[in-house]
C-alpha cells in the first residue's frame, strides 16, 4: 500500500549508494548485480559508501528516502552547494565517473564544517520515485515524491539551511520517465520559484544524447513549445527564512 511508505532521511543504517533506475533496492539486493553488468558497480560502491557516510556524519543526512517495507522505492539526494564547489566533486552523479560524478578521491577533500559555510544552501541532485526502465511503476505519480520534498523542507529547516535549489525542465514526460529530475510545474506546487534558465550543460551538443534530445524535441513540439526550450535548465528555489 503507498500509505504505508515510510520517508525519512537516510543515515548509516543503510547507504543507498547506487540508485533505482533497475528498479527498488533493499539490504539484500544493493549489492547484486549481474556479471554481464557493464556498470562498474564495484568501483563504484568502493567510491561511494566513503563519501555517503562522511556527508552523512559531516552534515547529518544527504539524502531522503522513501522505504516500503525493506525495499527503498524512492530517494531524493542533496548536497551543500558548498561542497558540489570543491574541485572534483562533479556532478556528483553516483553512476557516472568524472565530470559528471565524483572524482575516485573525492572522499579526501576537505569538506567545509557547517558552521563555516557561508552560503547555506542545499542543491537537489535527483530525484526518483520507482524505476523509470520498468515497464510498471507503482510508485510513481502517488505522491511520494511530494513528501520527500517536504520531509527535505523540515529537515533543511531544523538543520540552518536558508534555501533549496533544484534543476528541472519543461513539464515533458521524457523527464520523467528517464532522468532524476521534475518539470518545473512539481516545484512550484512546492513553492519553489524559477530563479535561472540557460541550456544544460549536458545538453548543449545534441549529438552527445541524440536519441533523448530527439525526444525531448517532438514532446515540446506535440504541445507548442520551441524545441529549444526542451533543453533548458530551469533553476528553481525556495527560501526557508
Amino acid at each position: 500500500m503507498i500509505e504505508d511508505v515510510v520517508v525519512e532521511p537516510m543515515t548509516e543504517e543503510f547507504i543507498l549508494w547506487r540508485c533505482l533506475h533497475g528498479g527498488p533496492l533493499s539490504r539484500d539486493t544493493i549489492d547484486q548485480w549481474s556479471s554481464t553488468d557493464k556498470m562498474p558497480w564495484k568501483r563504484y560502491r568502493e567510491r561511494n559508501i566513503p563519501l555517503l557516510v562522511k556527508l552523512t556524519r559531516t552534515y547529518g543526512a544527504c539524502a531522503i528516502l522513501a522505504r516500503d517495507g525493506d525495499r527503498i522505492v524512492g530517494h531524493l539526494r542533496f548536497y551543500p552547494k558548498a561542497i558540489c564547489d570543491i574541485e572534483g566533486a562533479g556532478g556528483p552523479c553516483l553512476q557516472q565517473d568524472p565530470p559528471g560524478g565524483p572524482a575516485e578521491d573525492f572522499t579526501d577533500s576537505d569538506f567545509p564544517d557547517p558552521a563555516q559555510i557561508e552560503d547555506k544552501t542545499l542543491g537537489v541532485h535527483c530525484l526518483m520515485t520507482g524505476s523509470s526502465l520498468q515497464k510498471e511503476n507503482p510508485y510513481q505519480r502517488k505522491g511520494i515524491a511530494t513528501r520527500m520534498v517536504r520531509a527535505l523542507i523540515e529537515w533543511a529547516k531544523a538543520n540552518g539551511w536558508k534555501r533549496i535549489e533544484a534543476d528541472s525542465f519543461e513539464d515533458l514526460p521524457i523527464i520523467y520517465e528517464v532522468t532524476g529530475s521534475a518539470g518545473h510545474t512539481f516545484w512550484e506546487k512546492l513553492g519553489f520559484r524559477l530563479v535561472d534558465r540557460h541550456i544544460h550543460p549536458e545538453l548543449e551538443n545534441p549529438s552527445k544524447f541524440p536519441q533523448f534530445v530527439k525526444a525531448l524535441e517532438e514532446q515540446a513540439k506535440s504541445i507548442g513549445l520551441s524545441p529549444e526550450t526542451a533543453r533548458d535548465r530551469l533553476v528553481m528555489r525556495l527560501d526557508l527564512t
